[in-house]
């Protein structure tokens, strides 16, 4: 709470020649407001007797810094406490915490699912391979109006293959012949395959270094249709 300064300075008409007056600077504070009180005592006192103050006219109080500033060397205190204006809110400051918020809202793309075989038709009891191709990603964001840079990059994936059956890798799978994310159907019929993939990023604030985003952001993949079918065996002889 600020203090209110209020500057009270009494004046007394002027006393007869003969008298030995002194002029004294009184300060107070009552209820967090500061007076200041000049009086002139004059001795001896006017016929009468007994002390007597003299008042005149209240002038307007003091205004600026220079009146606070004359207040505290009476007072002894501190002008940069005494004087301070009421505190000011400080400025809102960009958080980790408000960029990982900002990360996990970004519309990022699903990845893409190749299935091979391809058109849509594999083999019950076959080998069924998966991949995506990941790339990274770069966005640029404004946060409290400074530029944030984030780098971004598939971090895991979660493999869906419609039967029921899933599988968490941090492998993108590979085209044939790696093998690496394959899936085996054991009976006929349409299934909807998917991946859903989780990034992670990093970011800086301007030309800052970089730093690890809190948390992840997992994006759903569209489904592939495909269509399990039983080999039909036959029997291929030379001719003779």
């Amino acid at each position: 709470m600020g203090l209110c300064l209020v500057a009270l300075i009494i004046v007394p008409a002027a006393p007869p020649a003969s008298a030995a007056c002194k002029e004294t600077v009184r300060t107070t504070m009552v209820n967090g407001v500061v007076i200041t009180e000049a009086v002139r005592v004059c001795d001896p006192p006017p016929q009468g007797g007994g002390s007597q103050t003299q008042t005149g006219e209240r002038p307007p109080p003091p205004a600026g810094i220079a009146a606070c500033q004359a207040a505290t060397t009476v007072l002894g205190t501190s002008t940069t406490d005494f004087c301070a204006g009421p505190p000011t809110p400080d400025e809102p400051q960009l958080t980790g915490g408000m960029i990982a918020r900002a990360f996990s809202e970004l519309p990022l793309p699903g990845s893409a699912l190749n299935v091979q075989p391809p058109d849509g038709v594999t083999l019950v009891n076959f080998d069924t391979n998966f991949y995506v191709e990941p790339r990274p990603l770069q966005r640029t964001i404004t946060l409290l109006g400074q530029q944030v840079q984030l780098r971004i990059w598939a971090a895991s994936y979660h493999w869906r293959f419609g039967d029921g059956t899933v599988l968490d890798s941090t492998s993108p799978g590979a085209p044939y012949p790696d093998l690496e994310v394959t899936h085996d159907y054991l009976r006929t019929g349409r299934y909807g395959a998917r991946v859903d993939t989780t990034y992670q990023a990093e970011y800086r604030v301007g030309t800052g270094a970089w730093q690890p985003v809190e948390g992840t952001s997992t994006i759903p993949g569209t489904p592939v249709t495909l269509r399990a079918v039983e080999a039909s065996p036959s029997l291929v002889g030379a001719d003779r």
